[in-house]
C-alpha cells in the first residue's frame, strides 16, 4: 500500500487557499453588482424615500413655538390653564422680551402663522404687537401685561395662552388630530366643532370614490381587455393604439374636455334634448358633483386597468377553452370556470394600481368634483401650496399613506400579493 498523502487546504491556482480565493470573488462580483445599481439606489432614497420620511417628520415637528418663545415657554410650565385665570406677570414679560427678539429676526410672523391654525385672529395680533414692542425698552419698560393689553385686548384671552403652552413641545400630535376633526384641548383631546369637521367626510368619500372608480374601470376594462386578448396579434395591436391613444394627450385636456360634455350647456346634454330623452328646461347636472368625478376618472384610469388584464389574458392557453367545450362544458361555464380564474392576477394587479393612482388624484376632482366631488389630495394640496399649513398637509398625507399600506396588506392576506402578474 502507498503512504498516506499529505492532507490541507485545497490551493487555487495562484497558491492561496481556494476558500478564501472563492470569498474574495464573490465579495468582488457583489461590489460590482452594487455599483450597477448604485445610481439607481440614489434615486430612489432621493426622490422617493427622502420626501416620505420628510412629510412624516413635519406632520409631528412642532419647534416653532419653543424656537421662538423659549422663555415664555419656560415660564408657562408652571401655569395651570384649567385654572381659568392669565398668567402672571414673569409671563407677559417673557413674552414681551421673546416678541421683541423675535421681531428684530423677522421670526415672530411664521410663528403667528403657525398659532393661528389653532386660534384665528393669532397672526394679527402678533403682527401689530411686534410693531409696539420693538419700540420698548426690555426689560426696563414693566408692567408687560398692562403694556400688551394695551396694545390690544386679546392678550387678555385664556385660550390663547392655553394654546401657546399646549403647542410649545418640540413634537405634536397636533396634526393629526386636526387631520381626524380633533384637538388638544384643556382636558386633553377632544372634537372640534361640527361645524368644522370635514377631514373624516373626506377620507370616507376618497375611499369610496376610488374604490366605485376601481370596480367601473374593472367593468369596462375587462370585456375590451377579453376582446383584444382574443383577436389576432395584427388586429389586436391596432386596436391597441386607442388603448394607449389618451397617454398621448394631455390630462388636462382629457379633463377639461369632459367639462365640455358634461355641463348642463354641453354635448350630451344637448344630445338628449335633442331626441326627447330630457326635457331643455330639466337638464341633467353631471358636472361639479361625483357623477362628474367618477366618469372622468374612469376615462383617465381605464388603460391602467386593461393593460394588466390584456397581458395576462394572453398567456392563458386557449386550448384550455377548447378542452373544456370538448367536455361539454356551456360557454358561460367554460368563461366562469376555466377563463375567469385564470384572469384574477390581471384583476388584481388593474385593480391595486388603478385604486393608488385614483386615491391620489386631484386635478381631475378639482376641475369637474366641484364640492362634493373632490378628494382628500386636493386639501392636502391646498395646505401644501395655498395656507401654507405643510404640517397639517403632511399629517393627511401620512394618513393616506398609512390607509393604503393597510389595504394593500389586507389585499395581501385575503388574496395574495403572490396571485397579481403584469403578465
Amino acid at each position: 500500500m502507498s503512504d498516506a498523502t499529505q492532507t490541507g487546504p485545497v490551493l487555487a491556482a495562484d497558491g492561496r487557499p481556494l476558500k478564501r480565493s472563492l470569498q474574495r470573488a464573490l465579495r468582488a462580483q457583489k461590489m460590482r453588482a452594487l455599483a450597477l445599481i448604485a445610481p439607481l439606489l440614489i434615486f430612489v432614497l432621493l426622490t422617493f424615500v427622502a420626501p416620505i420620511a420628510d412629510m412624516l417628520f413635519r406632520s409631528v415637528e412642532n419647534s416653532i413655538v419653543s424656537d421662538t418663545l423659549p422663555r415664555t415657554v419656560l415660564a408657562l410650565k408652571d401655569w395651570d390653564a384649567k385654572s381659568g385665570e392669565l398668567p402672571d406677570e414673569s409671563v407677559f414679560a417673557a413674552m414681551a422680551e421673546d416678541l421683541k427678539i423675535a421681531e428684530a429676526e423677522k421670526k415672530h410672523i411664521t410663528l403667528a402663522i403657525r398659532l393661528n391654525y389653532q386660534t384665528s385672529g393669532v397672526s394679527s395680533l402678533f403682527r401689530k404687537t411686534g410693531r409696539q414692542v420693538k419700540k420698548w425698552d426690555v426689560p426696563n419698560d414693566g408692567p408687560y401685561m398692562e403694556k400688551l393689553l394695551d396694545v390690544d385686548d386679546d392678550w387678555g384671552s385664556h385660550e390663547l395662552w392655553r394654546v401657546i403652552q399646549t403647542y410649545s413641545a418640540n413634537y405634536t400630535p397636533g396634526y393629526f388630530l386636526n387631520a381626524a376633526d380633533m384637538e388638544l384641548g384643556p382636558d386633553g383631546v377632544q372634537q372640534v366643532d361640527d361645524s368644522q369637521k370635514i377631514y373624516v367626510m373626506m377620507f370616507k368619500r376618497t375611499m369610496f370614490l376610488s374604490i366605485v372608480i376601481t370596480v367601473s374601470c374593472i367593468a369596462l376594462g375587462y370585456p375590451v381587455a377579453f376582446l383584444l386578448a382574443s383577436l389576432p396579434l395584427r388586429t389586436s395591436n391596432m386596436l391597441m393604439i386607442l388603448v394607449l391613444l389618451p397617454f398621448w394627450t394631455s390630462l388636462l385636456v382629457r379633463t377639461s374636455s369632459w367639462k365640455v360634455l358634461l355641463q348642463q350647456q354641453g354635448v350630451i346634454n344637448d344630445i338628449l334634448v335633442w331626441i326627447g330623452l330630457v326635457d331643455d328646461a330639466n337638464r341633467l347636472v353631471m358636472i361639479n358633483n361625483q357623477f362628474g368625478t367618477i366618469v372622468a376618472m374612469t376615462h383617465i384610469l381605464l388603460p391602467f386597468m386593461i393593460l394588466p388584464l390584456y397581458s395576462v389574458m394572453k398567456t392563458i392557453p386557449p386550448s384550455y377553452v377548447r378542452a373544456s367545450k370538448s367536455l361539454g362544458a356551456t360557454n358561460w361555464t367554460t368563461f366562469w370556470r376555466v377563463y375567469f380564474p385564470q384572469s384574477v392576477p390581471g384583476i388584481g394587479a388593474g385593480s391595486i394600481l388603478v385604486f393608488i393612482l385614483a386615491i391620489g388624484y386631484y386635478i381631475t376632482p378639482e376641475l369637474v368634483g366641484g364640492t362634493d366631488g373632490i378628494f382628500i389630495s386636493n386639501r392636502i394640496a391646498f395646505h401644501i401650496s395655498r395656507s401654507g399649513n405643510w404640517g397639517l398637509g403632511a399629517a393627511l398625507g401620512s394618513i393616506l399613506l398609512i390607509v393604503v399600506l393597510m389595504l394593500y396588506w389586507i389585499y395581501d392576506k385575503i388574496v395574495g400579493i403572490d396571485n397579481v402578474s403584469l403578465g
